[in-house]
């Protein structure tokens, strides 16, 4: 038998069986053989040369050691042809998936960057939004954690970044949710350069005059900079929840999570503004513009690919019909026909767009949706009646955020009051809790329902303070009269005024 770079896996496992065993001792990554459906995908259409890329082994010590193994045990030694040992792109779905893996892993693992970049233009040299998207959650599905898949985000984005540029920009009719998105990250583009241009008149270091001169200017562009929030939770909120119903969980979870770096980086320079720290405030600030930079850069090449390849006209106008109780960074959506058509796939970034900062705080929004239809009948209470509609007032003008989250742990109720604490919007409906809230925080909620699911807990409360607010947050866990668990409900209050409160008032006033 030969020995090619092109030789089957599966062709040599039905000549010489004893090579499963023994590719595993020469790379743990080959214990993928013993699952029976890899080995009639991903062994039948992956050769040497694949295997190498996955197993992490040089294809020339591969095939040498596979030669020496079969001489060993058969006495006979196989023709080895490494001429043309530069192996053609591979092609099939399952084997292109694994070498993914296998190069992310080595990196996980402190592989070599370069190296990593040549298998990777050797043997797949073209990948798309929706195999790394695949890839993340299979990674992840296996074990890897959300945490580490994050850390090494930019490292692969940046191994696969000559195939995502080879690919046509993101684009989308006027009003499109990705049309918003984009002129957003155009606008946020616009107000970097701005911040880039006073640290570059503070110098570096930075002068203490200069940066006392244009204290002002950068605390103005820095808020303006923090309404990059109501486009992260536009996201996050409409936009992963569309995606999580057609299986995409992993990597929406570890864009949150950089989500929340950006959040908190911006917060920290923020806050040595304010202490005065020139030179910490200059590093802090240069730091958010490369990650909000490089954040931009992953939606526009990866997660909006994705989602309009993913997603029907449909689920988009969903997205879209729900993004105004959020709000909008620094630009308003483009005027839009009521439905949105197929969206074209050709190259059409919105151009250069002005920048609105406000003078003071960042940009809120919120809308009251559509009351409840206006039924007579009255549904029973254990102390009352009540018809929908005025049920739904009640919960409307209640003076906290009530959510509720039923015994599936997914989202069924969220009360639509004039004030909310947290952004909520239609998106939410249906959506598994868990996704609901920061990977950073995911433990926490989890252990909750968990308790009150088992019984081991009906309470439990926390206490926050959030843009000026002090907010009491409670979760308590809903049961029916024989004790069965049925959900949880969530409330949240900003008590800030509250914890004023002295002596009494008796009196209407």
């Amino acid at each position: 038998m030969q020995l090619t770079p092109k030789t089957r896996i599966s062709d040599l496992l039905e000549a010489y069986p004893f090579l499963a065993d023994f590719l595993q001792e020469v790379s743990p990554k080959f214990s993928m053989l013993k699952n029976p459906m890899l080995r009639k995908t991903v062994a039948k259409a992956a050769g040497l040369s694949q295997a190498a890329a996955i197993g992490g082994v040089p294809l020339e010590d591969l095939i040498r050691r596979i030669s020496e193994k079969i001489r060993k045990e058969t006495g006979t030694a196989p023709d080895i042809r490494m001429a043309g040992a530069a192996s053609e792109p591979e092609t099939d779905p399952e084997t292109r998936h694994e070498v993914l893996k296998a190069i992310i892993r080595d990196l996980h693992d402190g592989g070599d960057f370069e190296d990593a970049k040549k298998r990777f233009a050797a043997l797949i040299r073209d990948v798309d939004a929706v195999e790394i998207a695949s890839m993340e959650q299979k990674l992840i599905s296996e074990g890897m954690p959300e945490t580490e898949v994050k850390r090494l985000c930019d490292v692969h984005v940046r191994v696969f970044q000559e195939s995502l540029e080879s690919k046509k920009a993101a684009s989308a009719p006027k009003g499109h949710p990705v049309d918003t998105f984009m002129a957003e990250n155009r606008a946020c583009e616009s107000l970097l350069e701005k911040i880039d241009s006073v640290l570059g008149r503070i110098g570096e270091p930075p002068d203490p005059e200069s940066f006392r001169s244009f204290a002002k200017n950068l605390d103005r562009l820095f808020k303006g900079l923090a309404q990059i929030d109501l486009h992260f939770l536009r996201k996050e909120n409409q936009l992963f929840p569309a995606l999580e119903k057609h299986g995409v969980t992993g990597p929406t979870q570890v864009m949150w999570a950089l989500d929340d770096d950006i959040r908190g980086q911006i917060k920290s320079a923020r806050a040595l503004l304010e202490k005065g720290d020139a030179a910490r405030f200059a590093e802090a600030a240069k730091l958010a513009a490369t990650t909000i930079r490089d954040m931009i850069y992953k939606e526009e090449r990866i997660l909006f690919p994705l989602a309009l390849e993913t997603l029907s006209p449909e689920e988009w106008d969903k997205v879209r019909h729900g993004e105004a109780e959020i709000g909008y960074a620094w630009v308003e959506p483009s005027a839009s026909a009521p439905s949105i058509a197929a969206v074209p796939s050709i190259p059409a970034v919105p151009a250069g767009t002005t920048v609105r900062i406000p003078e003071s705080g960042t940009a809120s929004a919120g809308s009251s949706g559509p009351s409840a239809p206006g039924q007579t009948a009255a549904l029973p209470f254990d102390t009352g009646r009540l018809t929908p509609d005025q049920a739904n007032l009640i919960l409307k003008h209640l003076p906290v955020d009530v959510s509720f989250v039923d015994e599936k742990d997914e989202v069924a109720y969220y009360s639509d009051t004039k004030e909310r604490i947290f952004p909520r919007s239609a998106g939410v409906i249906g959506r598994k809790v868990e996704h609901c809230h920061p990977p950073k925080s995911v433990h926490v909620v989890k252990k909750i329902l968990e308790d009150f699911r088992a019984g081991r807990r009906d309470v439990a409360e926390f206490w926050i303070q959030l843009k000026g607010q002090f907010v009491h947050i409670r979760y308590f866990a809903v049961r029916d009269g024989s004790g069965a668990y049925r959900g949880c409900l969530e409330v949240s209050q900003d008590v800030t005024d509250i914890r004023d409160l002295k002596g009494e008032r008796r009196l209407l006033e």
